[in-house]
C-alpha cells in the first residue's frame, strides 16, 4: 500500500473506481485518511452510531421516527464488529477513516481506530448517507462542488426539531450542495428515488429560513463556493444523531467523523424506490 501512496496513484479517479473491499483495506491499514465523498463510486456509504445496548432501543425508535436523517441500512448484533449484511468482511472499529468519541454528550476525541474503546455491550447502527446519491447526480452532469474542491461537504445545524424518542432529541442537521437553477428539478427527481440515503431535499434556497445565519460558516465540514446562477440545496444529514447525542448526553457513543463514512458492498441501485 505504501508504494501506491508514494507513486501518487490514489487520486480521486483511482479511488472512485476502487471496490469497497479494497477501500476498506486501505482505511484499515491507515493508508487512506480523508473524507470519503466520491470513493468507490456506485456503492452505498453509511453513517455510524455505536452505543451501549441500554440505549439501543431508544435510538432505534429515534431513527424510525426520523427516517429522513436516519434511514437504517443495518443494525449489528450486540458486541459484533461486523456489518454482516452490508459488508461481510468489515471491521466496524477500523474501517472508517476517522471516528469521534462522545462521553456524556461531550465530544472528547477523534481517532483513526476505536479498537481500544470497543466493548461487548455495544450495538452499531449503519445509516444511509447522502454521498450515495452523489454518483447518480454526477452521472447527469450535476457538479458536486465539495468533490471538485477536494474538501468535505458543508453541514449545518438547523432550527428544525427532530421527533423525540426515549432519551434522544435534537435539531436536524443538513448537508448542502450548490445546484444551478436549471438543474434543481433534476436533482430533486433523482434523490427522491433514493429514500434509503435521505431522499429528496428538505429545503431549497434561503438558508435563514431553516436557521442558518451564515452559509459560509458550516457547523461541520468545509465551506464551498456558490457561484452566480446557483441555489443552495439542503438534504437531511446523518450527522443529526451526533446533534442528538450532544443534547441527550448518553454516557458513551462512537460515531464517524462528519464526512468520513463506512463504505458498504451494497450497490446504490439496490436502494432506489
Amino acid at each position: 500500500m505504501e508504494s501506491l501512496l508514494n507513486q501518487n496513484l490514489l487520486n480521486q479517479d483511482t479511488l472512485a473506481k476502487m471496490s469497497p473491499q479494497k477501500v476498506r483495506a486501505l482505511i484499515r491499514e491507515g493508508d487512506l485518511k480523508r473524507p470519503t465523498a466520491g470513493i468507490a463510486k456506485g456503492y452505498a456509504q453509511g453513517n455510524l452510531v455505536v452505543l451501549p445496548q441500554k440505549y439501543a432501543y431508544d435510538f432505534l425508535l429515534f431513527a424510525q421516527r426520523n427516517p429522513k436523517p436516519c434511514p437504517i441500512l443495518e443494525v449489528s448484533d450486540v458486541g459484533s464488529r461486523c456489518f454482516h449484511l452490508t459488508a461481510k468482511d468489515s471491521d466496524i472499529a477500523r474501517d472508517i477513516p476517522l471516528y469521534r468519541i462522545y462521553e456524556n454528550g461531550e465530544y472528547v476525541n477523534e481517532l483513526e481506530s476505536v479498537e481500544d474503546y470497543w466493548r461487548e455491550d455495544l450495538v452499531s447502527f449503519l445509516l444511509g448517507c447522502s454521498f450515495s446519491f452523489e454518483a447518480p447526480l454526477m452521472d447527469t452532469e450535476i457538479e458536486m462542488r465539495h468533490i471538485t474542491e477536494n474538501c468535505n461537504v458543508p453541514m449545518y445545524i438547523t432550527n428544525i426539531e427532530t421527533t423525540p424518542a426515549g432519551i434522544f432529541s435534537g435539531p436536524l442537521v443538513v448537508s448542502m450542495r450548490p445546484i444551478p437553477y436549471d438543474q434543481v428539478v433534476k436533482a430533486v427527481t433523482i434523490t427522491q428515488q433514493l429514500p434509503e440515503v435521505h431522499g429528496a431535499p428538505i429545503h431549497i434556497g434561503d438558508p435563514s429560513i431553516i436557521g442558518i445565519q451564515n452559509i459560509h460558516q458550516p457547523d461541520f465540514g468545509d465551506s464551498v463556493m456558490i457561484k452566480p446562477g446557483e441555489v443552495p440545496v439542503f438534504w437531511a444529514c446523518g450527522v443529526t444523531p451526533q446533534a442528538a447525542v450532544m443534547r441527550s448526553k448518553p454516557d458513551f457513543v462512537i460515531t464517524h467523523a462528519p464526512g468520513h463514512m463506512f463504505i458498504t458492498d451494497l450497490k446504490n441501485t439496490l436502494l432506489s424506490s
